[in-house]
């Protein structure tokens, strides 16, 4: 069985298809084989490390076939198309992940293999109208959307609501979330061209990242999700109306930031930090996907043998949209 190992050198030279031996399927587990996989900036942040000791399998995202079963697995059964959940050790929703919470792609146990063995907990039916790219690169992305969004921004019809930084996996998941719940969605970039394709993906109006935001919208949001850190943070604040919201789940740009304290707490502004989602979101997310009938923007999609070229691509930052390896 092939399996994309991350050990030894930092960044791309590090990383392998290497043969590794046939899991078996435990009692409650299932063996997918993977038909698609996606990649995440999440993935970048592994090729940064060596693993010398712990070599890592690359990989939070993933779609596939069932081709075996456990003897105590109800949920699936052989033929079965499934999408896995990138994390483990979440189920319920809460207000943050429980110390046990683990992601795909951490360990030796990640997403890009021919075939990987997981608990049937772990695992959903791929909705009918998905293709195989199209889930192997939802899950992760989508459910960091989804709670972002829904579970701590309370996004719901008619309210206006900033993305900035957007043609990346999660922010376009925001626009269409946002846009399927019937609010009005406003994006920035530094790139014309991916502020054109969300104009094409119903965004309201595209602003470059050294505009005038307010001034641009005519007026102030009701919540901002960023996700670009230092470069953006201020200029979102001041985006944002009194008693608004932001919600933050990256840093791209930089974890540090400084803003007017009593400006905030006179303006009565919230800030809430998210992460990824729980098990019990991800089985909404879907709902949601399949409800509106929504389509991941797939950017590329690479044969497996050509990984090398897809992770350029994604550290360079060339991709609008989504990812995918064709693995089976």
């Amino acid at each position: 069985m092939k399996t994309l190992i991350h050990s030894g050198k930092v960044g791309l030279e590090g990383l392998k298809w290497e043969d590794r031996a046939e899991q078996p399927a435990g009692p409650s587990e299932i063996k997918i084989k993977v038909k698609a996989a996606g990649l995440n900036h999440r993935d970048l942040f592994a090729l940064s490390q060596v693993h010398e000791k712990h070599p890592v399998v690359i990989g939070s995202d993933a779609a596939g076939v069932v081709v075996a079963v456990g003897a105590e697995v109800t949920r699936f059964k052989i033929g079965d198309e499934v999408m896995l959940y990138p994390g483990s050790g979440w189920r319920k929703n809460s207000d943050t992940a429980p110390e046990t919470f683990t992601i795909l792609g951490s360990s030796e146990q990640g997403a890009m293999a021919e075939e990987i063995v997981v608990s049937e907990e772990n695992a959903v039916h791929k909705p009918a109208h998905l293709s195989w790219e199209e889930a192997g690169v939802l899950s992760l992305s989508a459910l960091t959307a989804y709670r972002a969004l829904f579970t701590k921004g309370g996004v719901s019809e008619g309210m206006k609501v900033l993305i900035p930084g957007i043609g990346g996996g999660v922010a376009n998941y925001l626009l269409q979330f946002a846009k399927a719940a019937g609010a009005i969605v406003y994006v920035t970039s530094r790139s014309q061209e991916k502020l054109g394709m969300a104009l094409q993906h119903g965004a309201e109006k595209g602003l470059l990242h050294d505009e005038d935001w307010v001034e641009g919208i005519g007026g102030k949001v009701d919540v901002v999700i960023e996700s670009v850190g230092a470069a953006t943070f201020d200029k979102s604040l001041d985006a944002v109306r009194r008693g608004g919201t932001i919600v933050t789940f990256g840093s791209s740009t930089g974890d540090l930031v400084t803003f007017d304290l009593r400006k905030f707490f006179y303006g009565q502004y919230t800030l809430k930090g998210s992460t990824m989602g729980s098990f019990e979101e991800y089985e909404a997310m879907i709902r949601f996907v399949e409800d509106h009938d929504l389509h991941p923007v797939v950017d590329a999609v690479y044969p497996a043998e050509e990984f090398r070229e897809a992770f350029q691509r994604l550290e360079n930052a060339e991709q609008t949209g989504k990812i995918a390896l064709q693995i089976g």
